[in-house]
């Protein structure tokens, strides 16, 4: 029976992980505004799928800490990560589609 109960989980588990990611991307400036970029790094995505999507940051800081954490800067947004994985996508300044 457990062995059944442990492939059950495990089952769940992979649809889970399967599901698709979203994310916001919140600003703060006075009281909190939630923006919705069209496509942006997702949580848990690997350095190398940002690459392939959003391209080349425009500045990439080096990993401090441990776990390592580290920060690509691109064009109105940053992706913080946590070793290769993606942990937030913070958007930097202010943007006017954010009103």
């Amino acid at each position: 029976m457990s062995i059944v109960r442990g492939f059950l989980f495990a089952l769940l588990a992979l649809v889970l992980a399967s599901l698709p990611a979203t994310a916001d991307v919140l600003l703060i400036d006075g009281s909190p505004v939630v923006v919705k970029m069209g496509e942006q790094p997702t949580r848990g995505m690997h350095e190398r799928t940002v690459l392939a999507r959003f391209g080349e940051p425009e500045a990439r800081h080096p990993a401090v800490g441990e776990p390592p954490i580290s920060r690509w800067d691109y064009n109105g947004y940053s992706v913080i990560f946590e070793g290769p994985f993606v942990l937030h996508t913070v958007v930097r300044g202010e943007r006017p589609d954010a009103r």
